[in-house]
């Protein structure tokens, strides 16, 4: 038998709850039951509880209030919401309240125990979130709550877009919603806007027919057909033009693609998840996005933290990295230095997570002994040992300065190849056009 009281069952029915309890006595679980809102929160505080299952709608106090009282009360105690009137929106607002999940009446009593075995499980500082061989790992309770979220969106259709700087896992978070979606089985596509140039991203998407304009040899699907039944990715879909968007916001209504060329429309049933590391909202006043399609994709925003506002990541991840690396290039590390974490956690990160792996892969290899030293880290990052972190008023050279200054060197060392410069320099080739971005006019000519 596990421990007493496992677990409180609140639910105004009493059928309802009597089920509940014996359902989850015969698993093994040690269960008591409240029959309002007030009794559960009087129970709560006298025992102890590991998880709480409490009916959405019941007089006086409902659900919610009990989720956000319990939450106060004992911030790690999961709790489960029970509803027959269910929304995506609603859900997505007890997970935000703090809710472990939320299940729609009528269930299963193994949906049900599964949930249970899941919120009870042996908990530890931090929890690793799959998806094609990666992972989503993390300490940080903003970013758990947020893969929450994205579970529950994922039961949906819905339009998802998703925002954050360059390296926080933008695509990573569109694959994990596609893995967890009832078209999980159908095709992911993926299409960058922005490295596809604008004369061939019409094409790429929406396909065209033979001889539809000059080259068009052949009939070819665009990316809308491949991902049908399935799910599509427009990554940095800011980059796509205004006369581009226009046509994707009647694909979107109209659910339905025309190729190039062609006269007769080919239904579509897809879903579409869109990123960007740009402010939309900035674009839409000033002119350089739709507002309709703005608010067509915008249906379940998710805005990724930058890794700096993730402090408890940031070293948890270094470790990760370090195993990682010392095992791929037959090294002995054992941990990192005081010294070291310290300069870590002291760090921007600009580049965010996709940094912070770049940073550790190259300190494994310079590394030599037992331990990651801060030295290590100081040449994994191309910068002297005193460099600020970041800009700063003083007469000394900044991190930006020196990090353009050994990008613009490695781009003319390679004669303005891209990608040979990203591999040199241990980042994507999409993060190097998007620093080139960033420096506007201070590069220097033909880079």
């Amino acid at each position: 038998m596990r421990e007493v009281n496992d677990i409180l069952v609140v639910d105004d029915d009493m059928e309802m709850r009597l089920a509940l309890a014996e359902a989850l006595k015969r698993k093994g679980y040690s269960v008591s039951i409240a029959c309002n809102g007030k009794e559960a929160l009087e129970e709560f505080g006298e025992g102890r509880y590991r998880m709480v299952i409490s009916d959405v709608k019941m007089p006086g106090m409902d659900g919610m209030e009990v989720l956000r009282e319990i939450k106060r009360l004992s911030p790690t105690t999961p709790v489960l919401l029970v509803t027959a009137f269910g929304t995506v929106e609603k859900a997505v607002e007890a997970v935000k309240e703090g809710a472990v999940d939320f299940i729609l009446k009528p269930f299963t009593l193994e949906a049900l125990e599964e949930m249970v075995e899941k919120a009870l499980k042996p908990q530890t500082d931090a929890e690793s979130f799959q998806t094609k061989g990666k992972a989503f790992l993390t300490r940080d309770p903003v970013m758990r709550r947020i893969i929450s979220m994205a579970m529950v969106v994922a039961e949906s259709d819905a339009t998802v877009l998703i925002t954050g700087e360059s390296g926080t896992g933008k695509e990573l978070m569109a694959r994990f919603i596609h893995e967890h979606s009832k078209r999980k089985d159908s095709p992911f596509v993926a299409v960058n806007c922005a490295a596809i140039p604008e004369g061939l991203l019409e094409s790429e998407l929406f396909g065209h027919e033979k001889g539809a304009f000059t080259g068009a040899l052949n009939q070819r699907q665009g990316k809308f057909e491949q991902a049908n039944t399935g799910t599509l990715l427009l990554d940095e879909i800011s980059e796509m033009d205004l006369r581009l968007q226009a046509k994707l916001l009647r694909v979107i209504q109209e659910k339905e693609v025309e190729r190039l060329g062609g006269k007769n429309p080919i239904p579509l049933d897809i879903r579409i998840i869109a990123t960007t590391n740009r402010d939309l909202k900035k674009d839409v006043k000033e002119g350089r996005f739709r507002e309709d399609l703005y608010y067509r994709l915008n249906i379940f925003p998710i805005d990724l933290p930058p890794l700096r506002e993730r402090k408890e990541d940031i070293v948890f991840l270094a470790e990760y990295f370090m195993k990682r690396f010392s095992t791929k290039y037959a090294k002995h590390l054992e941990g990192i230095s005081k010294e070291a974490i310290e300069y870590m956690e002291g760090y921007h990160w600009k580049g965010n997570i996709r940094e912070l792996e770049n940073t550790i892969e190259r300190a494994v290899l310079l590394s030599s002994g037992k331990v990651l030293e801060k030295e290590h880290l100081v040449m994994g990052c191309g910068i002297t040992e005193d460099s600020p972190l970041e800009d700063t008023t003083s007469g000394h050279t900044t991190l930006r300065e020196m990090e353009r200054e050994l990008i613009c060197r490695t781009l003319q060392d390679v004669g303005g190849n891209r990608t040979k410069a990203a591999r040199i320099l241990g980042i994507s080739v999409r993060t190097l056009r998007n620093k080139l971005k960033e420096y506007g006019q201070l590069m220097p000519e033909g880079v």
